[in-house]
């Protein structure tokens, strides 16, 4: 019972982040969407920032272990350029802009102000690139460790400027050239 009641507090609070911001969460907002009395919030979570390092920590969570089934699904496979491209463009649109989907690019930007965040957020940030590590091994693509993060950073941007713009850039292509060019020096 206390955890559902815990779950449905950050459940509540992801929204409302990815709804109104950091700003705008409130104790009472909170309980009033998770349908839970308002002191049940403090007794879960003291401070706001043990709310916020929940609500990041559970999206890391999840996310993580989504990230890590589609990467052991490609792990030893024979994948080409195109698979990749696809790919990545399924885990962009599985990142579809729901309210709980927009609250991690908040914490995120939260984890640059409070150091309790920054754990949870370089927690999610390795596991994005695992994924591009395994795709990367699989296409032949040398020092694969090297490059994911930048191609994750770059990743990251386009789904940033899709939230901000509404505008949908073709991640599919994108990623296929620079697949293309990271595969073209890679010994076959």
């Amino acid at each position: 019972m206390a955890s559902d009641v815990r779950a449905r507090i950050v459940g509540a609070t992801l929204h409302l982040i990815g709804t109104d911001g950091i700003a705008a969460i409130t104790n009472r907002r909170i309980a009033s969407r998770a349908e839970v009395s308002l002191g049940s919030i403090t007794y879960h979570f003291p401070s706001q920032s043990d709310l916020l390092k929940a609500a990041l920590t559970t999206f890391v969570a999840e996310e993580t272990d989504r990230l890590r089934e589609i990467a052991e699904s490609y792990r030893g496979q024979d994948l080409s350029i195109t698979d990749a491209a696809q790919v990545t463009e399924r885990v962009a649109d599985d990142l579809a802009f729901t309210a709980e989907r927009i609250a991690p690019f908040e914490l995120y930007i939260q984890a640059g102000r409070d150091p309790d965040l920054r754990a949870a957020a370089d927690e999610c940030w390795t596991a994005y690139d695992s994924l591009t590590v395994a795709i990367l091994a699989a296409l032949g693509v040398p020092e694969a460790e090297t490059i994911a993060p930048t191609l994750v950073a770059t990743i990251a941007g386009l789904q940033l400027r899709r939230l901000s713009t509404g505008a949908d850039p073709d991640l599919a292509s994108s990623v296929l050239l620079l697949l293309h060019g990271m595969t073209a020096s890679a010994p076959r």
